[in-house]
């Protein structure tokens, strides 16, 4: 039986399909994609839920009656080795508690990881204690993985988070060899999930590059307001609890939909609601502040690594909310700033990082709790 959560509204992970808001087409769309044999290439902003519709995704009845699931986050790698180890270690610890004929044949087939089969001292269980200077070779290594996914005894889903990373890894040939090992799969579907959608939406759909044309691909919208609006309202009923229908809405508007920073705000205010009481409008404020409040030192962190006119700029794009022509001379002189090129140099290190968000020649602090401590401390 599911134990009921303290607070229903979950943020930066999936529970199950009760804590979850609709997303059904876009289940029902993964679902035929990967029945009919087709890789799917998930592009959307960040924050939007592209990582809980792939979790959602892999608890459903068919999916999990019918085939292995892995997920793999690559945000944080940088290299074809650091690619491989994420990938086997996430393929062991799935199917390590699963003890079928083919799981205990992990560390024969992938033999280049054997170095890193242990028994555990207490339990006497096989742990993955593989380090990343033990992939000697990661080609071989990958080849063996693939080789292990096509000996399953039943289809193969991985998912790849952030995949517009191999682009960026030392190896320049990764997105070519990554292509051919997918492209010799019979036993295996992939989802590319990403949210640089200028890189992704270049890497499935130029004619260049290798992945062209190897996926479906799909986008995320927000959430429909009326129908996030009713789950809000169904979550604090559960609990005894109301919320007013112009407060959800009110929060949805604020944050443009997107799922994360959405759930973030309900979860405050949900908690700041005492049994059969109304959570309203006066509430709003209090929340806000307690959330900024309790990232404030990570927020300073940042501040700190950043240049002088990097930080200028960051603090500028905030005041501005949504900013335009930010090398004009009427953006430079309103906010002080020292130059059109100086503004170029700056702006890149900051997309890059995810500090800010560009839609065509419009700018935003891509973190809206970020961007409203910046307004307030600046």
């Amino acid at each position: 039986m599911e134990q009921k959560l303290k607070n229903p509204f979950v943020v930066g992970r999936y529970v199950s399909d009760k804590y979850f808001c609709d997303r059904e087409e876009e289940t029902i769309f993964l679902k035929k994609q990967i029945e009919n044999g087709r890789n799917v290439a998930l592009i959307s902003s960040r924050r939007l839920g592209k990582t809980g519709l792939i979790h959602h995704f892999f608890t459903q009845q068919e999916v999990t009656k019918n085939y292995y699931t892995f997920f793999v986050d690559i945000y944080a790698t940088s290299s074809l080795i650091e690619f491989v180890y994420f990938l086997g270690k996430a393929i062991y610890e799935e199917l390590k508690p699963k003890k079928t004929q083919w799981t205990e044949r992990f560390f024969n087939i992938i033999s280049s990881l054997r170095v890193g089969f242990k028994l555990d001292a207490i339990t006497g269980e096989p742990t993955f204690d593989v380090g990343l200077g033990d992939i000697q070779s990661p080609q071989t290594t990958l080849d063996e993985i693939f080789q292990y996914l096509e000996a399953a005894d039943k289809p193969c889903i991985i998912a790849i988070d952030e995949f517009q990373q191999i682009g960026n890894y030392a190896e320049k040939n990764t997105e070519a060899l990554l292509r051919t090992k997918i492209q010799q799969s019979t036993n295996t579907s992939f989802i590319f999930s990403g949210s640089k959608r200028h890189t992704m939406s270049n890497m499935f759909n130029s004619a260049s590059k290798p992945f062209y044309q190897s996926a479906i691909t799909m986008s995320l919208a927000p959430i429909p307001v009326e129908i996030y609006t009713g789950f809000a309202t169904q979550m604090f009923e559960m609990y005894n609890k109301k919320a007013s229908q112009r407060l959800i809405e009110i929060v949805y508007n604020q944050f443009e939909g997107f799922t994360w920073f959405v759930q973030m705000m309900m979860n405050e205010l949900f908690a700041l609601t005492s049994t059969n009481e109304l959570c309203d409008i006066e509430k709003l404020e209090i929340a806000r502040k307690n959330i900024i409040q309790s990232q404030e030192n990570a927020y300073k962190e940042i501040l700190s690594k950043l240049s002088h006119k990097q930080k200028m700029l960051l603090q500028a794009i905030a005041k501005e909310g949504i900013a335009e022509g930010i090398t004009s001379a009427k953006f430079i002189k309103k906010y002080n700033l020292s130059s059109a090129s100086s503004i170029q140099a700056a702006i890149k290190p900051l997309l890059e990082n995810d500090l800010l968000t560009q839609n065509e020649n419009r700018y935003r602090v891509y973190d809206y709790f970020f961007a409203d401590w910046l307004k307030s401390s600046y």
